[in-house]
């Protein structure tokens, strides 16, 4: 895959069929406005690669280098401050 190419936003518009053929054949297209960037156009099976689900929550964290931390856990003790609820006369 190459280098994402950047199209200005009027370029794209004339040029759409470009932009997702090149998004198909060579990745990602990358499209300014005033010089921003403001979208992405990927093919759908890149999309679809994207939003593909990688695991459960539990799986994410049982692999993740952090699992034989010693992290503390506990949980402070201290209760807050007192309030004074009362309305005043």
């Amino acid at each position: 895959m190459t280098m994402a190419r950047t199209w200005q936003l009027q370029e794209a518009k004339n040029r759409f069929s470009e932009v997702v053929d090149k998004a198909i054949d060579e990745g990602p297209q990358v499209v300014t406005r005033r010089g921003v960037e403001e979208v992405v156009v990927i093919s759908m099976a890149q999309y679809r690669k994207l939003k593909r689900r990688r695991g459960s929550l539990v799986e994410f964290f049982a692999d993740s280098p952090l699992r034989k931390a010693k992290i503390d856990l506990e949980r402070d003790k201290d209760t807050g401050r007192p309030v004074n609820l009362e309305i005043p006369s």
